[in-house]
């Protein structure tokens, strides 16, 4: 069967009609960033921002008549707000904030949703792992994290909010698609004990996403709210680098318990991880603590060591801004190989070293959880 084609998704979406019940949604221009990938596509319908929320059985709709296209595997559909000037934010409609848990971890702080805010069902905590720049293995600390907390007896999954460069199919050794309940809901896939999703189980590994900010914030929502993730104490949110628009979506619309931030040693990287800190505490998102990855380097051959990036510039840090420093994490082959093998540390040699670290880590973070006094959503303004 021939691949699906652009032009053909649009003639499909003909058929829908629009909020004025006599033109479709293409003759009113409202769809865009049409993307089709492995029989999968993905579009947005833009919509007046007061709409929104009336307008869900039309994105409904538009979603049905594509998946009932032949050689579709499935559809992804954003409604994304025409924003006036002075008018209030779209929001897609979500499921209710998560009930307190019937059967709760013993230590597991139950987190109430932030006012204006809407929690994910089931879910105790959402934690960020965040970094200002890329390259210092955020990633890779955030898979362990989790790993590290999965250890301390918690209920863990991880999103991975990596939408243009997801890691965690490579990281946990994943491979293959989600499966759905009745065509909406995501199931998570599973390794060592963790739910997972990612970006990564819709699309190709080498597939170049190009959509812009609402789509992306969409997506994001939907991989967030629209997923089985059962009962969880926490749920780890691998970010993107840098300080951007899922940054942005994450703390203005998810009722985060906190934030981890990732830097190597050296001043450069700890510039970025600066801007990282302000962002969050900017949106009023308690800092959990900064952990220093790449911290030193031990030869193998002669147990010599070796400060590759120097060495306690962001314990420097922490007590500079007074944020917990949560510990360092050296630089290992060991590291390096277990995670390219799709083998995280701490579920390949839980009883090691670095894995002791990772969870020592951990069981701080989940202190600084347990013990952060949770504020109210903010209203973020930009100068």
């Amino acid at each position: 069967m021939a691949d699906i084609t652009k032009e053909q998704v649009l003639e499909t979406l003909k058929t829908v009609r629009g909020p004025d019940l006599e033109h479709s949604i293409v003759e009113l221009g409202m769809v865009s960033d049409v993307f089709i990938s492995d029989g999968k596509v993905y579009f947005s319908i833009t919509v007046p921002a007061d709409r929104a929320k009336d307008l869900e059985p039309m994105r409904l709709a538009a979603e049905r008549v594509i998946k009932q296209m032949p050689g579709v595997k499935g559809a992804m559909v954003a409604l994304t707000a025409d924003k006036k000037a002075g008018s209030a934010p779209a929001a897609r409609p979500s499921p209710p904030p998560a009930a307190p848990h019937a059967h709760a971890h013993p230590h597991s702080p139950q987190q109430q949703p932030r006012a204006g805010k809407i929690g994910v069902p089931g879910v105790g905590a959402i934690i960020a792992v965040a970094s200002g720049k890329g390259g210092v293995g955020k990633s890779t600390t955030a898979v362990n994290l989790a790993l590290g907390l999965l250890a301390n007896g918690l209920r863990v999954g991880i999103l991975d909010a990596d939408i243009y460069g997801p890691s965690m199919p490579r990281l946990l050794n994943i491979s293959g698609k989600p499966s759905q309940i009745d065509g909406r809901i995501i199931v998570p896939m599973e390794n060592y004990g963790l739910k997972v999703m990612s970006m990564g189980f819709l699309v190709e590994e080498e597939t170049a996403m190009i959509w812009r900010g609402p789509m992306v914030q969409s997506a994001l929502l939907q991989m967030l709210r629209e997923v089985a993730w059962g009962e969880l104490d926490v749920l780890v949110v691998d970010m993107p680098p840098g300080t951007g628009d899922v940054q942005l979506t994450m703390a203005q619309q998810v009722p985060l318990a906190g934030a981890v931030i990732v830097s190597t040693p050296q001043d450069l990287a700890l510039i970025d991880a600066r801007k990282g800190l302000n962002m969050f505490r900017k949106v009023e998102v308690p800092v959990l603590g900064i952990v220093e990855n790449m911290s030193y380097f031990i030869a193998p051959d002669t147990g010599a060591r070796y400060d590759i990036f120097g060495h306690g510039g962001a314990r420097k840090e922490a007590e500079r801004i007074g944020v917990p420093f949560l510990g360092e994490v050296p630089l290992t082959m060991g590291i390096r190989e277990t995670s390219d093998a799709g083998t995280p540390l701490v579920a390949a040699e839980p009883d090691g070293v670095v894995a002791g670290i990772y969870r020592e880590i951990a069981a701080k973070v989940w202190k600084q959880v347990a013990t952060t006094p949770q504020r109210s959503a903010p209203s973020i303004v930009f100068e």
